[in-house]
């Protein structure tokens, strides 16, 4: 018995002596393809490289062994195989044939994170702070103090989502004016910009996209959803300008505002008309409306681009999917009209049919910027007021997988592109 017992330990010793790499599956295999990037993030918190497999099985990772992090495989519910080193090398060999449109992508370290969102209580969730959460990757709250404060430069990564750069709260005064939580938020930003020594809002706001105008080119990575995308060009277009009715700053808006737009400002659109109407539920015309779009929601998906991850690799890395038909989803910023797109802007994702972009990148000086149309991958209408998503039910989300690709991006080794 003991001679049988001593063979099995034997075998299990050179098992693991031969099993030498951690591989994790990003296809359809997976169970948690979310989680899977918190893995990966942490991993890089212990010091560890991970190498993210482009384009090959959905976007797959792969490390070297250790029993901790293969037990955290176990108890977070991520599949993995234990591969050797024979079989890890046949992977690389295989990623590497010029054959194949697949790369390897070495991550380095793990990018610290901030989330741009007050201090107060909003009346919505952020799918940004829900998958991240989910996932397990820790990050920072940052508001106008820290921004102002030039705290930025401290981060590798910056998020904003529902937030309105324009400095008129959402244009959600004709359906909520009366609501505390909008009374709430008028109150905190006005005594802000106060403290700040801004007379208006739209002053205070205006200073602080282009302080983040400056973490970008200083290098930063910013990643924006819903109506924080648009609404962060409108204000940098609108440099110097009044475009805010009297019911936001005290003082009407400049009747002649709309001629005297900057678009060499932006970083995405150009040529778009602001809305007027404080009582319109909208910014302008950048984003596509229902009337216009023309779909439901059994119809309504949106493509993402296959890119060369030889010679494409930063769009490669950003759209990593196990699928590349991706359900659409509104947002009061929920996709951009194409026409309305700058031509050196690198789309990623969309709806041919209805000339429609959700899903874009670009480079602004030493860093980048990626815009996301919508406010929920896996709510289609989310509502004010409504519960938020819970990812325990949606483990396997293409849609959210776009923002956690976005995340492990300020990891990677940067390889020139070549295109």
């Amino acid at each position: 018995m003991k001679k049988i017992l001593t063979t099995v330990i034997i075998i299990l010793i050179c098992s693991q002596a031969y099993a030498s790499y951690l591989f994790i599956p990003m296809d359809s295999k997976q169970t948690n393809h979310l989680k899977a990037y918190g893995i990966a993030y942490w991993i890089l918190e212990n010091k560890i490289e991970v190498d993210w497999l482009l384009n090959y099985k959905g976007g797959s990772f792969m490390c070297k062994y250790y029993q901790k992090f293969e037990n955290e495989l176990i108890i977070r519910g991520v599949s993995y195989e234990v591969i050797s080193d024979a079989q890890s090398n046949q992977i690389i060999e295989e990623i590497a044939s010029p054959s194949s449109n697949t790369d390897v992508m070495k991550l380095e370290k793990f990018p610290k994170i901030a989330v741009y969102s007050p201090k107060s209580k909003q009346p919505w969730d952020d799918a940004v702070t829900l998958v991240l959460t989910y996932a397990e990757i820790p990050y920072d709250v940052v508001f106008d103090d820290e921004v102002l404060a030039d705290k930025l430069p401290t981060y590798d990564w910056l998020h904003l989502h529902h937030e309105d750069f324009t400095g008129q709260y959402g244009k959600f005064y004709r359906s909520f004016k009366n609501m505390p939580w909008y009374i709430e938020q008028q109150r905190e930003f006005e005594e802000s910009a106060r403290k700040h020594g801004f007379s208006k809002v739209t002053h205070l706001k205006l200073a602080v996209a282009k302080k983040i105008k400056d973490f970008v080119s200083g290098g930063g990575f910013l990643f924006a959803m819903c109506s924080a995308t648009d609404t962060y060009d409108i204000a940098l277009a609108a440099d110097g300008l009044d475009i805010v009715d009297r019911m936001f700053d005290g003082d009407a808006a400049d009747p002649s505002a709309q001629s005297k737009l900057d678009f060499s400002k932006t970083f995405a659109f150009e040529n778009f008309k602001i809305s007027n109407n404080p009582y319109e539920y909208e910014f302008s015309t950048i984003d596509n409306q229902p009337t216009e779009r023309g779909l439901r929601e059994e119809n309504d998906y949106f493509n993402l681009f296959e890119f060369s991850a030889k010679w494409d690799p930063i769009p490669t890395m950003l759209t990593q999917n196990h699928t590349r038909v991706i359900k659409g989803f509104y947002g009061q910023t929920t996709a951009y009209k194409k026409k309305l797109v700058k031509s050196d802007v690198v789309i990623m994702g969309e709806n041919k049919s209805i000339s429609e972009v959700k899903y874009m990148h670009g480079v602004y000086g030493k860093g980048f910027w990626t815009f996301y149309g919508g406010h929920d991958p896996e709510d289609y209408q989310h509502l004010v007021n409504e519960e938020p998503t819970d990812l325990n039910l949606h483990p396997n989300s293409p849609g959210y997988r776009l923002i956690l690709n976005n995340i492990l991006f300020p990891a990677a080794k940067k390889k020139k592109q070549k295109t």
